[in-house]
């Protein structure tokens, strides 16, 4: 059984029955029915919390004058979200730029949050990765046979040769159906792997290099956020490049 975390516990104290009847609704069961949170679920919840209640605080504060110090780090982000969706799905990517933004500070600030004692990212749990995966492989699809329509949509899969078609089609449907595990993969295996790190070297010294550690906990939450929603945004501009004809 893993560790509770103080807000898993506080959560398991007070709210057990509403997590006992969210899986009962959803057709799961806990491994203990008496404990039914786990880490993982009530650390993604905080996130999406400190999300929304950051965003909120930012938006009556927003400036065209005298744009603050938090406005200014957001408009960066953004900039760069929207310069990376420009090249990677073409002048028709704003449309999707609310979800790159999305999947990128969920992920970004699950995976820092992290770095704050008596927290654990959600992030180097499987279960979260995996959902956000399945997030982003369900969107692109979608995209894709909004863009161009069911049938355009899969007869690309076959590739452009239509003598290599019965041999393309597979391949590109294993392809395609293999991406959100690479997702779920990648971001899980980097963000486990620095979680240990960081531990281990915290059980050993205190001082230098558990700072020298968590700075590369940090530099690790950007790289992996960005990753997971640049791959995204080559799986839209793929999905949806006819459009741009």
């Amino acid at each position: 059984m893993e560790h509770e975390i103080l807000i898993t516990r506080l959560f398991n104290d007070h709210l057990g029955g509403v997590g006992q009847s969210i899986l009962a609704a959803i057709g799961t069961h806990a491994h203990n029915p008496e404990r039914p949170w786990t880490n993982w679920m009530t650390m993604q919840l905080l996130v999406a919390a400190v999300v929304i209640v950051v965003f909120a605080i930012l938006r009556p504060k927003l400036s065209m004058d005298k744009p603050g110090k938090l406005q200014h780090i957001f408009e960066s982000l953004y900039l760069f979200l929207k310069g990376e969706t420009d090249t990677n799905v073409g002048h028709h990517g704003h449309r999707y730029l609310p979800f790159f933004g999305t999947v990128f500070f969920f992920i970004l600030f699950a995976n820092l949050i992290g770095v704050i004692p008596g927290f654990e990212s959600p992030t180097m749990f499987p279960y979260v990765p995996c959902g956000i995966a399945i997030a982003a492989f369900l969107y692109y699809n979608i995209a894709g046979i909004q863009a161009q329509g069911a049938g355009k949509y899969l007869a690309h899969f076959a590739g452009p040769v239509p003598a290599m078609a019965p041999l393309m089609f597979p391949i590109e449907i294993i392809s395609n159906f293999a991406r959100p595990l690479s997702l779920t993969v990648r971001l899980y295996a980097n963000m486990y792997a620095g979680e240990q790190v960081t531990l281990v070297f915290l059980s050993l010294t205190y001082l230098v290099m558990p700072a020298v550690f968590m700075g590369l906990h940090v530099f690790v939450s950007f790289l992996q956020a960005y990753i997971f929603a640049l791959m995204t945004m080559i799986y839209v501009g793929g999905a949806t490049h006819h459009d741009e004809h």
